[in-house]
């Protein structure tokens, strides 16, 4: 995972969508996802350009499905921005990278 992308888990999850300065997008995805392997780049690639404006992290929903669970994740990929702790978008399905940072653009300083 690059160093700037989270990888979340069920211990870190809460305490870093609460304590993030920034908006945080989470991409819910899972191994066997062909539309989440093929997103993975571009959420790599903003996580990259918009470092400081935006934390990118990532929630593998095999490994802790009770946080997809709690989120009422139903199907990958799906990516929830969270500001101040809160759920405030939510986008399901993989898009390109300009159609992405269009969705996000409202969230960004």
């Amino acid at each position: 995972m690059a160093a700037n992308v989270v990888t979340l888990t069920t211990a870190n999850f809460d305490e870093t969508i609460r304590s993030s300065n920034t908006p945080v997008l989470v991409d819910f995805w899972a191994e066997w996802c062909g539309p989440c392997k093929q997103i993975d780049p571009v959420i790599r690639e903003i996580a990259t350009e918009k470092a400081g404006a935006l934390t990118v992290a990532k929630l593998n929903v095999d490994d802790h499905g009770d946080i997809a669970m709690r989120f009422n994740v139903m199907s990958i990929p799906t990516m929830i921005v969270f500001k101040n702790g809160a759920e405030v978008q939510r986008l399901v399905g993989a898009r390109g990278k300009a159609a992405l940072l269009a969705d996000l653009a409202g969230h960004l300083a």
